[in-house]
């Protein structure tokens, strides 16, 4: 067994000091999905913030395979690294240097763990509303795509930050998400396109899969979190002085800049 707090405090030391390790000492290296989760808990523990949500990553099979891992991940979205829409991100020394376009679900309920698996339409239900979202994503190891699923669920899943809009105000429990277009734009130019699809196939998918994977390996998801479900795009590279906007059709945009 690794020791989760050891492990969670290196992270969070290179996490301040923006620098990189090239992967976690044999010592404290979680050896499974279930010990990557343990140590992402003493993060947030000893992050001396709140968990604000959650965020899903590497929900498709293109993401999956530039990580090097057979599957999604989830890590927890601290509240002091969540930005309004709108806001200046600070990129400083983030070695991903990437935008992505989410979709984010808010629970109102709390979904506990429990035995039997949560259905779709069970994790829809838990949900009160659909934000729109940027996220900015960094690593604390030097080379992300070769340290594994259990080292980068540690690391949060590649967590550092994310833009959150205000809920959705049109109708969207009966769109097609899987199907709905999504539009990356940086400094004013598409440069990425595609829809819901590349979210395990929709994001109400996604959503449902973390319901599960939280409820097995975290306690469980509790009301008035959030989950960003992973990129509809594939993530736009960029540097500081950048404006960043998402089209998201009739649901509307949300931008920021990079600073």
């Amino acid at each position: 067994m690794t020791d989760p707090a050891a492990a969670a405090e290196l992270l969070l030391r290179n996490w301040a000091a923006t620098t990189r390790i090239a992967e976690l000492p044999e010592a404290l290296r979680p050896a499974s999905r279930a010990e990557g989760y343990d140590a992402a808990a003493a993060v947030a523990r000893q992050s001396g913030s709140t968990v604000a949500g959650w965020k899903i990553a590497a929900t498709s099979a293109a993401g999956q395979k530039h990580i090097n891992v057979d599957g999604p991940l989830i890590g927890r979205i601290l509240k002091n690294r969540l930005l309004p829409e709108g806001a200046g991100v600070p990129l400083g020394d983030n070695i991903m240097r990437v935008a992505e376009a989410e979709f984010a679900f808010g629970f109102a309920t709390d979904l506990p763990p429990r035995e039997e698996p949560y259905s779709q339409d069970e994790a829809t239900a838990a949900v009160s509303s659909l934000h729109l979202s940027i996220e900015i994503p960094d690593s604390r190891y030097v080379d992300f795509t070769r340290v594994g699923a259990a080292q980068l669920i540690a690391d949060t899943a590649c967590a550092s930050w994310l833009v959150i809009g205000p809920a959705v105000e049109q109708p969207w429990r009966g769109l097609d998400l899987s199907a709905h277009a999504v539009k990356g734009l940086r400094n004013g130019v598409v440069t990425a396109e595609g829809t819901g699809k590349a979210v395990l196939g929709d994001p109400r998918k996604a959503l449902a899969w973390f319901v599960n994977e939280a409820a097995t390996y975290c306690g469980g998801v509790k009301a008035g979190q959030f989950v960003t479900t992973g990129t509809c795009i594939v993530p736009m590279a960029v540097a500081p002085g950048d404006e960043v906007s998402v089209d998201y059709g009739l649901l509307g945009t949300i931008s920021c800049k990079i600073v």
